[in-house]
């Protein structure tokens, strides 16, 4: 079955960075589209970036373009999004998805 697993998510300053990870198995994740989605809890989930399967389609929310960066490295079935310049409304669980499959997510906080 298809296994998404995030890290990288923690407590940073707002202006901070941080880069976040989702390791999939499971998947032909050289052939997959990979999300980034993020969840407020009482909210619905917000989607936040989209790649395809090679990596030269890549499209922003436009509440995080310009300043998060999709990628991925398909030798290391890895999704990526660097986060930089994060604001207070950034804090949320982040999710990686492909095809309906998410992973477990992982939180990120904004705090001074």
């Amino acid at each position: 079955q298809v296994q998404l697993v995030e890290s990288g998510g923690g407590l940073v300053q707002p202006g901070g960075s941080l880069k976040l990870s989702c390791v999939a198995s499971g998947v032909a994740f050289n052939r997959a589209s990979m999300s980034w989605w993020r969840q407020v809890p009482g909210n619905q989930r917000e989607w936040v970036a989209l790649i395809n399967s090679a990596g030269g389609s890549i499209r922003y929310a436009d509440s995080v373009k310009g300043r998060f960066t999709i990628s991925r490295d398909n030798a290391k079935n890895t999704l990526y999004l660097q986060m930089n310049n994060l604001k207070p409304e950034d804090a949320a669980v982040y999710f990686c998805e492909t095809s309906g499959n998410w992973g477990q997510g992982t939180q990120v906080t904004i705090s001074s």
